[in-house]
This record gives C-alpha cells, structure tokens and sequence, in this order.
C-alpha cells in the first residue's frame, strides 16, 4: 500500500492529490509558519489582558480538544463526541486530587502527583470509550460516543461524593512555578500557546510516523490492512488513547485558566461545539482546530453585541455560530483550510480564461 501524505488532506478541491513540505527541520518549515509563530509570540506586546486570557487562551484550550478530534477523524475516520467528556474528566481529576475551593472532597495531593493522576484516569476513560467505539461504524460511532458523553454528564451533575455534583468545583488555581502566578493573562496566554504548540507537533510527528501511517491505511482499507497483518482494532483504540491524551491535557489547562470545572463544562452543547470548531476549521489538517477556535471563541466573545445591535436577543449568539458552520460547510466541506484551493483554482480558471481570451485574433 503506497503511503498518503498524511499531513494535510489527500485531496484539494479539484480532486488532485494535494501536498505539503514536510516539516522535517527548521530549514524545511515554510516561511509563513516563522510568521505566525512571531506574531503569536509578540502578541502580549500589542494585545490588552482580555484579549490574552478571553480570545486566545480559550481558543488554544478548545483548539486542543478539537485537534484531538481532527486526529480521530481525520486520520483515523472515526469522528468522537466523547472528547469534551475527556477533558472534564481531567479538569475534575485535578480538582478532586488537588486542592479547591471545596476542601471536603479534594484531596490536597501536591501537583506533580494529581496531574499525572489525572492524566492517566482520563486516558484510561478515553481508551475504555474507544473500545466500545471502534466496535461500530459510521453515524453508529458518533451516536455511542455522543451517549457516553451524555451519562457522564448526568453522572457528574448527580454524583455529589466525588464530583460534587450541581456546584462542581471553584478556586482551582495553577501552581505557582518559578515565581510566576501562571493565571494571570500574559503567564496563562504563553501556558496555553506552549502546549497547543506541542501538541499541534505532536500530532503531525505521530501522522508521519509508522504507527500514523498504519492508522491512515486503517481509514482507507481496514480489510486490507488486516490482512497485511495489522491488528485494526487495536490502533483505532491506540488512536483514541493518544487522542485522550491531547484532551486530557487542554482539559488540565481549561480548569485552570477558568479556576471551575462543573457539569457545564462536560454538557452536550460543549461536546457539540468541539465538533463544529473542527469541522469549521478543517478536518485534515492539525492547524484547522486552532483556527475553528478561534473563529468560534471570537463569534462567542462579540455575538451579544452584534446580535443586540441587531435587536436580536443575545443569549441566541449560537444563531450566528449556526450561520458561520452552514456558510463554511456550504462554501468548503473541508471547512475554512479547504477555501484556499478553491479560491486558487478560481484564480487559475479566471486567468485561463483571460488568456485564451486575449489570446484569439
């Protein structure tokens, strides 16, 4: 089987196969990543705390979650509404081990022992998911990761021995390392920017790597690769282990950076809004979750004044991430990374036409 270049999506919107550099050093990485990776370091120097901690610390958590899902979906095809379920679990892992708000369930355990033991719980979680998952195909596969999702909330909302139940938990603060209060914007903006950096290469070195091949020939030919000699069901479960784990940690970071976890945060709606990010942002490509996220968290930062604006009542802001999820999906099914090669081959077309236009007597 002829390897897929795995990192970006197979196809553009012409259907030709459509590629990328490989990002296999410093001196391979295309100028336009130096370029974004100045402007995000820098971005303390013209950006106020609202922006740092509202805007861009959410977008790289949620953007995390997201890639998670990308890595699922797009190179294992199989899509999960169980990811949000994963980070809750870690956020209250580390409320529950730790110390809060709430001292007569938490623990107090020092954080260099109840975030791995956090880590560990949800990946296991993730894992258990995967293997009740990957026993099913299709719309079959989102409907049984979207109900175990489903439980754990009702679980978490009625649980009052260990998640607290209703009132979840409050004043989950990060550890104070090296002197440095890390929740405040610009420690938390560089926190979240550090992880979702990893994170995003982590990914792409797994795709490229012989496991993230195998994963991708499972996508496309599960029967072929099985009888090369794979075993299909354990890297589809090895594929939502590691995903679990990318979950877990942007779980670890949103307790933190918001100080709270409750059942919210594990509701349905934030495990719908993890799939519209990804689908907004692209499915095929580790970078379009970043992007969805912060399309989605800028809409719900800004949707109460526009739609106020409008004489629309504001508590309706999803009206508007509905609408930008359709225009998107509509335009670009492989969301807003997909609209660049169509819009090329708009140009390309347009100037084809030009030229042979120009060029009849």
């Amino acid at each position: 089987m002829a390897p897929i270049d795995q990192f970006v999506s197979r196809t553009d919107a012409a259907g030709r196969p459509h590629r990328q550099p490989a990002l296999s050093g410093p001196a391979n990485i295309p100028w336009r990543y130096w370029c974004v990776g100045f402007i995000l370091v820098l971005m303390p120097v013209v950006a106020n705390s609202f922006v740092l901690f509202q805007i861009f610390g959410w977008a790289f958590i949620l953007g995390m979650v997201g890639l998670s899902l990308m890595f699922l979906g797009g190179y294992g095809g199989m899509v999960s509404l169980s990811q949000m379920a994963v980070a809750g679990l870690a956020a209250y892992m580390v409320a529950v081990f730790g110390t809060s708000g709430v001292p007569q369930v938490s623990l107090g355990w020092p954080w260099w022992l109840a975030v791995p033991a956090a880590l560990v719980i949800a990946v296991a979680f993730g894992s258990i998911v995967g293997a009740l998952a990957v026993r099913t195909e299709g719309i079959y596969t989102i409907m049984i990761t979207l109900a175990i999702a489903t439980a754990f909330f009702y679980f978490v909302r009625q649980n009052y021995t260990i998640f607290n139940g209703f009132n979840g938990f409050n004043q989950v603060l990060p550890p104070q390392l090296f002197g440095v209060d890390w929740r405040q914007p610009v420690p938390i903006y560089y926190l979240t920017l550090g992880f979702a950096t990893l994170a995003y290469f982590l990914v792409v070195y797994v795709s490229r790597a012989p496991f993230g091949l195998a994963l991708q020939g499972v996508r496309d030919n599960p029967r072929r690769m099985a009888a090369l000699g794979y075993n299909v069901t354990a890297h589809r479960i090895a594929a939502y282990a590691f995903a679990s784990f990318i979950a877990a940690v942007a779980g670890i970071l949103l307790v933190w950076l918001n100080a709270q976890v409750s059942p919210g945060t594990v509701a349905i709606g934030p495990a719908i809004d993890i799939l519209v990010i990804a689908v907004i942002g692209g499915m095929r490509h580790p970078v379009g979750p970043f992007i969805g996220a912060l399309i989605f968290v800028t809409i719900r930062t800004f949707a109460l004044d526009i739609l106020v604006s409008l004489g629309i009542p504001g508590e309706r802001f999803q009206l508007l991430v509905g609408l930008t999820f359709l225009a998107i999906v509509f335009w670009s099914p492989d969301g807003i990374l997909g609209l660049w090669p169509r819009f090329r081959q708009w140009l390309t077309s347009a100037s084809s036409l030009t030229g042979d236009r120009g060029g009849k007597p």
